[in-house]
């Protein structure tokens, strides 16, 4: 079937009906699902639904135990060469932001899973070191620009840099290529957070959650196929396309699904949060300070449907508010874009028209 691109404001706003469920349990902000009162003991069993006692904080999906643990943030790798990564699809949340030239680099905020293996981890800036602080997150890197190096050398975040690390809580694997074979653990992560006496028992604070029929009652234009552009780069052009059965995103870095390096599965994705903001070049090696604190225009994705919203910096973390309310997320994983406000969302997201 022919795609065409159909550029962000060219869709009107917010006038398509809800959609269906979630797969996975949506647990209301008391810890009950509201769904399963009135049903049948055949007709819960069918569902697959099941009570949870607990949420995890940052993707507010159901666990029958305390979510404790403390956030990691990890600087991934998103050159073509670090492609397909290990461990990406694990993450609660992850941002997608430009570093040098036109090559994006992601941050990987975990705290709901424990992946044994993680990478190619790359190295420290400060607007990601930012974003992980706003999490209470340990921040994982290996290497560091000059700005981030001067807030790591003076604590600003409890930190793990495979500088200092390299060859014991870090290692390099054999089938690719400095600076792209980067790897550890969760597993390492806690040991050299031992070693650091780093305390790792606290949870971040959670995140707003949809409960499962706010999730029902989601209306916004259609968005199945989405296009995220970083100055027209085809090798890290994000496509989304919304899988229908899995009620989920699947994510395509220049056509190639993004999956797990071992096991093949794919990141699925539940919130893709778009936000556009300034970006600046500030040296000769082509570094960047991006603005993350004045808030501005944002595209939410949820549910195969996308609405226009605003972002906001809220105790350091970038998040939609609509009408002076924030909005909440769909439970599960989600992925936050920025993009240059210049050539901004019109130009940067496109949603696909097929004929």
């Amino acid at each position: 079937m022919l795609k065409k691109w159909l550029a962000g404001f060219a869709a009107a706003i917010l006038l398509v009906s809800g959609c269906s469920k979630n797969d996975q349990t949506v647990i209301d902000e008391d810890g009950q699902n509201g769904e399963e009162q009135g049903k049948t003991d055949e007709q819960i069993d069918s569902s697959n639904e099941v009570k949870f006692p607990y949420q995890f904080p940052l993707t507010g999906m159901g666990t029958d135990k305390q979510a404790n643990g403390r956030a990691i943030a990890v600087m991934i790798n998103n050159h073509p060469e670090a492609r397909p990564q290990s461990g990406l699809g694990q993450a609660d949340i992850v941002y997608e932001l430009l570093a040098e030239g036109d090559v994006t680099r992601f941050l990987a905020i975990y705290q709901s899973e424990q992946p044994e293996k993680i990478g190619p981890i790359r190295s420290a800036r400060d607007y990601y070191i930012e974003l992980a602080k706003g999490y209470d997150s340990l921040y994982i890197a290996h290497g560091y620009s000059p700005d981030a190096k001067e807030l790591l050398d003076k604590g600003y975040i409890d930190n793990l840099n495979g500088m200092a690390y390299d060859g014991t809580l870090f290692y390099r694997a054999t089938d690719r290529k400095a600076p792209h074979n980067s790897y550890s653990s969760f597993e390492n992560f806690l040991k050299g957070a031992e070693q650091r006496n780093y305390q790792m028992n606290n949870a971040p604070s959670k995140l707003s959650f949809l409960t499962e029929k706010e999730v029902e009652a989601l209306h916004g234009e259609e968005a199945k196929s989405v296009m995220v552009s970083y100055f027209n780069s085809k090798l890290f052009n994000s496509i989304y396309e919304y899988d229908e059965a899995l009620q989920k995103y699947k994510r395509y870095s220049n056509g190639e699904l993004t999956a797990d390096h071992e096991t093949g599965e794919p990141v699925l994705i539940d919130n893709i949060f778009i936000v556009e903001t300034d970006h600046q070049v500030i040296d000769n090696a082509g570094r960047r300070a991006i603005n993350l604190t004045s808030g501005g225009r944002g595209y939410l994705l949820q549910k195969g449907q996308w609405r226009e919203v605003k972002w906001q910096n809220i105790d350091g973390r970038i998040l939609p508010v609509l009408n002076g309310q924030q909005v909440g997320f769909v439970p599960g994983k989600t992925w936050i874009n920025v993009v240059p406000s210049n050539p901004g969302l019109e130009q940067t997201v496109s949603f696909d028209v097929s004929e």
